[in-house]
């Protein structure tokens, strides 16, 4: 249920990395996050070119339950942004470690990756 190979954040983000761009790290949110969420209907998305610190809102996800903040898990350049969702924000429910991903972000400090939680720990938080 939780990839192995991805770093996560208590805010229930994933990072994978590398991401498709050339020092970029990809951004999604989890299973669990979605599941909570219910039926995701609008994704809004840092921009291309924007800076985001880690810990800040960098959008918000709206479902037929809520809105919710969507927080950077690190500080970085967004270099991508998953524009399928505009059409199809659904993608974030159905497969959200895959076509549901949501940005990519070129990290200020890679090292700043050794502070994100491995799956075990995520799923410690999960079970706490």
């Amino acid at each position: 249920m939780y990839p192995e190979d991805l770093k996560y954040t208590a805010e229930h983000e994933w990072v994978r990395s590398p991401g498709a761009h050339e020092g970029s790290v990809r951004i999604g949110i989890t299973d669990y996050a979605q599941d909570a969420l219910g039926d995701i209907v609008y994704v809004s998305l840092p921009e291309v070119g924007e800076r985001v610190e880690a810990g800040s809102t960098c959008g918000e996800l709206e479902s037929t339950k809520s809105v919710s903040d969507l927080y950077a898990p690190l500080a970085g350049e967004v270099v991508a942004r998953n524009e399928a969702l505009d059409a199809t924000p659904e993608l974030v429910n159905n497969d959200p470690y895959g076509e549901g991903w949501l940005f990519e972000v070129v990290p200020a400090d890679l090292d700043d990756m050794g502070g994100l939680l491995e799956v075990d720990a995520y799923v410690a938080t999960l079970e706490a």
